[in-house]
């Protein structure tokens, strides 16, 4: 009944003017990806648009910038050159309002580009690795090209989607994108041991990929009854879900299971999530809801930031004036841990860049955008220890983050900072 058809042909529903969204991290469509690509020569100003994808980004040369426009909803860094080169754009957003802007027209969808596992013996296929906003792109768009690809995961909760809502199928046997990290330093190890000292017993984790969520997941095998609400979990989970360490059982939202809206790591992770009914993914305006958040006791968010300063400010998603990542979910964790019951909220970061350049800063570069107030800032973290910084105030915060900057920044940065300021 359902024909599939070369990736060629798919993507000849694409027209010029048309606004194309892309499945994010690991799940994005590369054959979907690379066919559109081709088409670049008969395409004019087709625009883009995607939260952080992994794998190529062909459409994102500056030599094919008539061809197609970058909308970055949080900026990858396979298309972080576009801002720079004029071919690309960054629209700031909550995650957990990414889903509004499609199913309130805010920015129409013209294509959504999936990718799905094959369909069951019932015609239900599933949006693995990845929901996200994917759920608002296929109800709101006017086509919906997919991937059917039998390497995909099948996930359990609210990503199941019948193939008769796939407007146009393709069937492709590829590996899964895999995003692997490397051996956390010391500097990250340390960070590591402060935050699991901060974590009790039957508390409800929310942290990301990376080197510091790893070395915190790592100290936590003495723990007990934690649970998992994340928008994203990789490979460092899966042993503490298997020692039992991770299991749910006090959390108050999707009691019993780890919640996530998308998934990036090793194979490894990718099979163990395959037909697992403990782990439930949603969409992001369900795991990513405030409201939602702050249901769970103990509710602990752990984000990172680019630079803070010493009244509490975060910048996380520039450099200065350049853009570099997104808002993406930080606030929505923040806030949500914050409310919760005994939650904890915490920016995680090293005390210097790798130049050696001071992360805590007196004031933040000119430009910069602030992702984290200092009204929401509860915990900021280095490898020199904690800054407790709620309901301090300015002066006793200077003094707090001056504690864990790097020894060799201390009196500089309170330096410069009260030379400026008159209290």
């Amino acid at each position: 009944m359902y024909k599939s058809k070369s990736a060629a042909d798919a993507v000849k529903v694409i027209k010029s003017n048309d606004c194309v969204y892309l499945q994010m991290g690991a799940a994005t469509p590369q054959t979907l990806v690379k066919a559109m690509t081709a088409r670049h020569e008969e395409l004019r100003n087709v625009e883009v648009c995607m939260l952080h994808t992994e794998g190529v980004a062909p459409y994102a040369d500056p030599v094919l910038k008539d061809s197609f426009h970058v909308n970055s909803f949080f900026i990858g860094a396979n298309v972080r050159h576009t801002l720079t080169a004029g071919n690309g754009s960054y629209t700031p957003v909550f995650l957990s309002e990414l889903p509004l802007l499609f199913k309130n027209n805010v920015v129409p969808l013209d294509v959504a580009m999936i990718q799905v596992s094959p369909p069951d013996k019932h015609g239900y296929c599933s949006l693995g690795v990845t929901i996200g906003a994917t759920l608002a792109a296929i109800d709101n768009a006017k086509h919906v090209i997919a991937q059917i690809n039998p390497q995909m995961p099948r996930t359990h909760g609210a990503g199941i989607i019948h193939i008769s809502e796939l407007d146009t199928f393709v069937e492709v046997n590829e590996p899964i994108l895999e995003h692997h990290v490397s051996i956390p330093s010391d500097v990250e190890q340390q960070i590591g041991d402060h935050i699991a000292n901060m974590i009790e017993d039957r508390s409800t984790l929310q942290m990301g990929v990376g080197n510091i969520p790893n070395a915190v997941l790592s100290r936590l095998g003495n723990h007990k009854d934690l649970g998992l609400h994340t928008e994203m979990f990789s490979d460092g989970v899966i042993d503490l879900i298997l020692k039992d360490v991770i299991n749910g059982n006090y959390k108050k939202v999707s009691r019993g299971r780890a919640l996530a809206t998308f998934l990036m790591g090793s194979k490894r992770l990718y099979d163990y999530v395959d037909d697992n009914p403990f782990v439930e993914m949603r969409e992001a305006d369900f795991v990513n809801d405030v409201y939602i958040i702050r249901q769970n006791k103990r509710m602990v968010a752990i984000n990172s930031a680019i630079e803070v300063d010493l009244t509490g400010q975060v910048c996380a998603d520039s450099i200065g004036t350049r853009m570099y990542s997104g808002v993406g979910g930080q606030m929505d964790f923040i806030r949500g841990a914050s409310l919760s019951k005994g939650g904890k909220a915490i920016i995680a970061l090293p005390s210097t860049t790798h130049k050696g350049i001071s992360r805590i800063v007196p004031f933040l570069k000119p430009g910069s955008g602030v992702v984290t107030t200092r009204a929401h800032i509860h915990y900021v973290v280095t490898e020199y220890g904690v800054a407790h910084l709620y309901g301090k105030t300015i002066k006793q915060r200077v003094e707090e983050l001056a504690k864990i900057a790097h020894p060799n920044f201390r009196e500089r940065i309170i330096r410069d900072y009260f030379d400026k300021k008159v209290f």
